[in-house]
């Protein structure tokens, strides 16, 4: 025999509540303190620019500055694996989304592609819809 747990869905005047077992409660407490310990979700972002050398690290953060002063609210993040500098842009969930954004950057940006990476979860607003 499977049980499964219960979940009840009321609704008055517009708002919604929700009556679940007492163990769902605390799996969502748990799943919400990983979500905190370990913030990054399989994602996508775009590589812009890539380099080695002497100069690298200076070339990539000088690629960072530009590219934040037309994109300001575009995470930009400068990785090393040895022997290249990254720079990568975004926190794109699907392929598409980022696809997407190539496509606005691809004049500025010729050489960039799109890659697989480790994201950050994006943040969820905490306002209530009146």
């Amino acid at each position: 025999m499977i049980m499964l747990p219960v979940l009840a869905f009321t609704q008055t005047n517009g708002e919604v509540n929700v009556y679940s077992e007492p163990g769902i409660d605390s799996l969502v407490q748990l799943h919400i303190a990983y979500n905190q310990a370990f913030p990054i979700i399989p994602g996508y972002r775009i590589q812009i620019f890539m380099e080695s050398g002497n100069q690298a690290l200076s070339d990539c953060e000088n690629v960072e500055q530009k590219f934040l002063e037309k994109y300001e609210n575009m995470p930009v993040y400068i990785t090393f694996s040895a022997p290249y500098y990254r720079v990568r842009v975004g926190d794109f969930r699907t392929r598409l989304e980022a696809e997407k954004f190539l496509r606005r950057i691809n004049r500025k940006y010729p050489s960039a592609w799109v890659i697989k990476d480790e994201i950050n979860l994006p943040e969820l607003s905490t306002t209530k819809n009146q």
